[in-house]
């Protein structure tokens, strides 16, 4: 059995709502960008996965993804085996080199996603029988909430629990006097549910110092990413602070980065991004990290569109997430590809047990949002 072809869909999701990740620096919406990948074999099946650039996030592009899957990764991964999925991370890795870490670790996890999508497939089995591991059958979901002002705030937090959303997901940073008016509200207004703190590196060590005792005091659970990733020290001082447990997420891109920061004693778990670490198969081998050092394992995501949303679900639904995960693809973006979209019930969304991810493209519903690259 080979890799037979290899097939490219760039392509903007429409968006609502408002995220920061998702506009430009003056505000205005820029879509989602994507592409949609289907390695089809010598037998005539096809496994679906998904690149998630998102270049206000990380330095990848929706250019970069295409021009690097087209001209670099293609070739090498046609005639290979798709079971040999090591060999194929390998090879991936040889063709696009690492800098201070895995190089273009968004681009190379949506070939990831598509091979476990076919190998599941030829097996007639899910993610997780793939796996031997059993796990949940739906995943419990945060709500983001990101506000530019306070007034702002209500109507979102009013959209969440309307829809069954009792835990929440906040961006903060950089004024931390803003954060903690802004997390003690919504303390006030969901008093039992998960509240994450998430500043996405954008505190300095002594915005985070200040901060973290007093978010502890408002009864925020987790801080993640208070740092830029590579201040290991400020981590480490956070971490012996011990006001709250400390999170890394855009600095833990492969295990041995995981491995290393373990050593290291600067954190106190991971917020888990499938996408963000090269796909499943170096996600798993983080998680499996985590549970020996006996930290936490939180999900996580870019705002996934729906085939890498199915990724997500099924890594997290299989190794027992017992955390709501911050999954906001389903309330930013306006789109789905999917033959049956992903609805969330309740503020939790059900696991998809067909073959595979465990769900069908309709490639008619890619056409209208093809991007020109």
């Amino acid at each position: 059995m080979k890799i037979k072809s290899i097939d490219l869909y760039p392509v903007l999701y429409p968006t609502k709502g408002r995220f920061k990740f998702l506009e430009t620096p003056d505000g205005k919406k820029t879509g989602r960008a994507a592409v949609l990948i289907k390695i089809t074999d010598d037998y005539g099946e096809a496994g679906w996965g998904e690149s998630i650039p998102v270049h206000t996030w990380t330095y990848e592009t929706l250019e970069t993804a295409i021009s690097t899957l087209r001209y670099y990764l293609s070739p090498i991964l046609i005639d290979r085996d798709p079971f040999d999925v090591a060999g194929i991370h390998q090879a991936m890795n040889s063709a696009i080199r690492a800098g201070f870490t895995t190089g273009q670790p968004l681009c190379k996890a949506g070939v990831d996603i598509a091979l476990h999508d076919l190998i599941c497939r030829k097996l007639k089995c899910t993610l997780a029988q793939y796996w031997g591991r059993s796990g949940r059958r739906d995943i419990e979901l945060s709500w983001t909430l990101n506000p530019s002002s306070l007034d702002e705030l209500d109507e979102m937090i009013d959209l969440g629990l309307n829809q069954g959303f009792r835990n929440f997901n906040v961006k903060v940073a950089p004024d931390p006097r803003f954060d903690l008016e802004l997390c003690r509200r919504v303390r006030k207004r969901a008093p039992e549910g998960f509240l994450w703190a998430d500043a996405n590196g954008g505190y300095d060590l002594a915005a985070a110092l200040y901060a973290a005792p007093k978010l502890a005091d408002i009864g925020v659970d987790v801080l993640e990413a208070p740092l830029p990733p590579n201040q290991f020290s400020g981590f480490r001082r956070l971490k012996q602070q011990g006001a709250l447990p400390i999170l890394m997420d855009e600095g833990v891109i492969s295990p041995r980065d995981l491995m290393e920061l373990i050593r290291l004693d600067v954190l106190d778990g991971v917020a888990m991004k499938p996408s963000r670490c090269g796909g499943l198969f170096p996600a798993r081998r983080q998680i499996e990290l985590l549970e020996d050092a006996g930290l936490m394992f939180l999900g996580s995501g870019l705002s996934d569109p729906d085939v890498a949303l199915s990724a997500s679900l099924a890594l997290y639904g299989a190794y027992n997430l017992s955390f709501p995960a911050a999954l906001n693809g389903t309330q930013f973006l306006d789109y789905s590809v999917l033959m049956s979209p992903l609805i969330p019930q309740q503020g939790k969304v059900t696991l998809p047990q067909g073959t595979g991810l465990g769900v069908t493209v309709d490639p008619e519903k890619i056409k209208p949002i093809l991007a020109d690259v």
